[in-house]
């Protein structure tokens, strides 16, 4: 079996998550023949698919397999939520697995921020992905974080291949 990887993505709404979570995968896929698989964990079960524009129908499109996971269903032909082993376990063939949220796994952690940094999220990341808009000196930024750029992707995707867990 080859090696598979698996890392997360946390962050406030409309930080970016989706958005780095597309290119990396867009990247992957078809520049690098990864298989790339996505958990999105929907914390208010809002999520609805198939529909264009939604984030399931944009990681979809990618051509990723895609699980999106809520407090009361897992969609992928099943009606009840999955821990990460049971959620790998229904991807079963891919490279690297790619999960937005779920802050409590067990996985590295790259948490995106825009504009301020929320020290709530200190606890759970490995990286930090910022643009300019945030200054790292005006934090108590953990020393163990690694801060990468949120607008270059090859950045990020060094990062993952340097620090995914390997699942």
């Amino acid at each position: 079996m080859n090696k598979r990887l698996a890392v997360a993505f946390t962050g406030p709404s409309n930080s970016g998550k989706t958005t780095l979570i597309l290119k990396v995968a867009r990247k992957l896929i078809h520049e690098r023949g990864k298989r790339v698989a996505i958990i999105k964990h929907d914390p208010s079960d809002k999520a609805r698919f198939d529909v264009v524009g939604k984030d399931s129908y944009k990681f979809s499109d990618t051509g990723a397999e895609v699980i999106v996971t809520s407090p009361t269903r897992t969609t992928y032909f099943s009606k009840q939520n999955k821990d990460l082993d049971e959620m790998i376990r229904l991807f079963n063939d891919f490279d690297i697995l790619l999960v937005e949220g779920l802050k409590y796994l067990p996985l590295p952690r790259i948490s995106i921020f825009r504009e301020r940094l929320d020290s709530d999220y200190f606890p759970y990341m490995n990286a930090l992905a910022i643009d300019d808009s945030i200054n790292t000196a005006d934090y108590d930024v953990p020393e163990n974080v690694d801060i990468l750029d949120l607008n270059d992707c090859e950045d990020v995707i060094s990062w993952i291949l340097k620090n995914a867990k390997e699942v």
